[in-house]
């Protein structure tokens, strides 16, 4: 699927992306790996990484200061799209699919690190095989 692909296969040199953490709890550690996910990931894809927009408010509101940056990053010529560990970054469900939306309407890519794992049903309709077992101790 054509949508799927990054870098493979299209017209664009390292494409400028911009990464959006919502780290409300934790410290500055746990900042510090998020950010460098994002890094490592942009890396090993050819993606340029131009900037990470964090969200530190726990207040849960679909424009918070955070977010408006990064559209704002989204609407400049170069901007190929946003990048965030996990879709849970952008918020709860109503909120992250409401931002979801407004990145791919800004004619962004959204590309998530961590994407949901299949489940078991998905994955047998796959070709899965339901014949593993769990590794080390259970």
């Amino acid at each position: 699927m054509d949508d799927d692909l990054i870098t493979e296969r299209r017209p664009i040199a390292f494409p400028q992306v911009f990464g959006y953490l919502r780290h409300v709890t934790g410290g500055a550690p746990r900042h510090t790996a998020l950010v460098d996910c994002l890094t490592e990931y942009c890396d090993r894809h050819e993606l340029t990484l131009c900037g990470v927009f964090t969200e530190r408010d726990a207040t849960v509101i679909i424009r918070s200061p955070a977010f408006v940056g990064l559209l704002d990053a989204l609407d400049l010529p170069d901007a190929y799209g946003a990048v965030v560990p996990s879709l849970s970054h952008l918020g709860p469900k109503g909120l992250g699919a409401e931002r979801k939306r407004q990145i791919t309407t800004a004619g962004a890519r959204l590309i998530v690190v961590r994407p949901l794992m299949p489940t078991t049903r998905s994955a047998s309709s796959l070709g899965a095989s339901h014949s593993f077992r769990p590794q080390g101790d259970v």
